[in-house]
């Protein structure tokens, strides 16, 4: 069983809940969307095919239990799901974080899905498999990359449509484009009950470093 994978690294997680903690990240390659502001468009197409013994071998030498699978969009791959199973089984907390695009029902349920729903300033809104709102449960998270008014209205109204919702909402804002303070003034003004997700990693390291 081959994956293409970008590539494996060791670094501090820079989002979701589990930002600031140790995690090693495997990075699959190809993507189906184009958002406008990726950050990881040297995934689309770069990599090498590793067997997953493989992939578990070079995230085992890493010494680090948190793994995250992410891409790109690591759901591309029909075997993505069979890795996730292998890093769990071999005693790995795993994290996948996918772009929400694709059906997220076929992923173990030990594994935390951290799905991200597009909003009109990624041009990607249309391609949103909505029906991933009612997969998601009390472990799993959803991300709003917002770098708008307009984003931060349209996340507001999908948060409307599932008032019982048990997972974690992240709201992100777009790095460079709208400032967290703002974002932060919106969410208080409207006592919404989601959690400002900020690109830690980016706060640490050069914006455009890879590997880290």
């Amino acid at each position: 069983m081959a994956i293409q994978v970008n590539e494996i690294f060791h670094s501090i997680q820079g989002e979701s809940s589990r930002a600031g903690e140790p995690c090693v990240f495997v990075r699959l390659t190809g993507c189906n969307l184009r958002c406008a502001y990726c950050d990881t468009r040297y995934a689309y197409e770069q990599g090498e095919f590793l067997e997953i013994s493989e992939i578990l071998e070079r995230v085992r030498n890493l010494r680090c239990d948190l793994v995250e699978v992410t891409g790109g969009e690591p759901l591309l791959q029909a075997d993505t799901p069979e890795l996730i199973v292998k890093l769990l089984d071999a005693g790995h907390e795993v994290l996948l974080e996918t772009n929400g695009s694709l059906d997220v029902g076929a992923v173990d349920a030990r594994c935390k899905r951290i799905v991200d729903i597009k909003c009109p300033s990624s041009g990607m809104a249309g391609r949103n498999d909505l029906r991933n709102l009612a997969k998601v449960g009390a472990r799993d998270e959803l991300k709003f990359v917002l770098g708008s008014r307009e984003d931060y209205e349209f996340a507001r109204h999908i948060l409307e449509t599932m008032p019982d919702a048990e997972c974690t909402i992240n709201f992100s804002p777009v790095f460079g484009a709208l400032e967290p303070r703002i974002l932060a003034r919106w969410i208080l003004g409207d006592r919404l009950a989601v959690r400002l997700n900020l690109q830690l990693h980016k706060l640490i390291w050069d914006p455009e470093a890879r590997g880290v």
